[in-house]
């Protein structure tokens, strides 16, 4: 794909590995870079640094979970700004928590923006994708959508479905000239994970590799983009070998505390 004089919309662009999306393709002299999030005061530092490279930034202050909000600055981004070339869905939570002893709202709170935000821009930016014959959605993923992780087990529920929904709307898409692409990294050094318990042996990437990557397989026309050696090399096992790989992700995780007798009401 050639980015120069493309627009691209990034959601979760305040901060990690959207942050340093927005930068690279600024780099790659892209026309608008819009930049999507809830923070305003966060999105207005991000767009000043893409601005200093030379790409007009607009940015959008929302909350993925508001699907009216999110239908009404899409058609008037498309309106002003468009037609958007490039779509990166970026934006995720996630929490850190043995599944005995999570909560239903730290559950419903990966889904929402995970899953049901990421369906929400897609679905008003496909659509106008479609009705173009041009465009390229990238969904990212992570490692954790092909071998899931224990004490992430929500996390990496929405992230294996996060593949597969990338998958079937290649398969849909592609009579329109729509490509979908999923980006797959391991860990990231970003503030949302700095305070988790990291898994033994586990080598974190910066935002900056990812977004490296990124760029590089749009170019490649890659349709998962595993990033750092680690990805491929767990993908790989986890075809010869599914049971040894499950033995040492269980080997490397942060060890929850096992008690003798669980309480019914501790769960809820």
């Amino acid at each position: 794909m050639n980015l120069q004089g493309k627009t691209a919309l990034i959601t979760g662009a305040s901060r990690g590995i959207g942050h340093a999306i927005a930068l690279e393709l600024a780099q790659q002299k892209l026309r608008y870079v819009i930049l999507v999030a809830r923070n305003a005061d966060r999105l207005a530092e991000v767009a000043a640094q893409v601005e200093a490279l030379g790409v007009r930034a607009i940015v959008l202050p929302l909350d993925l979970t508001q699907p009216i909000e999110v239908n009404v600055a899409i058609a008037q981004a498309w309106r002003n700004y468009g037609p958007i070339d490039l779509l990166i869905n970026c934006a995720g939570v996630s929490y850190q928590i043995p599944f005995l002893e999570s909560r239903l709202p730290h559950v419903q709170s990966e889904i929402a923006t995970n899953l049901i935000g990421l369906y929400t821009v897609t679905r008003q930016i496909a659509r106008r994708m479609a009705a173009y014959r041009q465009g390229h959605i990238v969904n990212v993923s992570s490692l954790m959508g092909k071998v899931a992780a224990p004490t992430m087990a929500t996390y990496s529920a929405t992230k294996f479905a996060i593949l597969g929904f990338s998958q079937a709307l290649r398969g849909e898409l592609a009579p329109y000239n729509v490509r979908v692409t999923a980006l797959l990294p391991s860990l990231t050094d970003t503030d949302m994970v700095r305070d988790f318990r990291w898994f033994r042996g586990a080598q974190p990437m910066t935002p900056k590799q990812v977004a490296q990557a990124l760029v590089k397989g749009l170019h490649w026309g890659t349709p998962e983009i595993l990033v750092g050696w680690q990805a491929h090399l767990a993908v790989w096992c986890g075809r010869v070998a599914p049971h040894l790989l499950e033995r040492l992700v269980r080997w490397s995780a942060p060890q929850p505390r096992v008690e003798k007798s669980l309480r019914v009401e501790k769960i809820y």
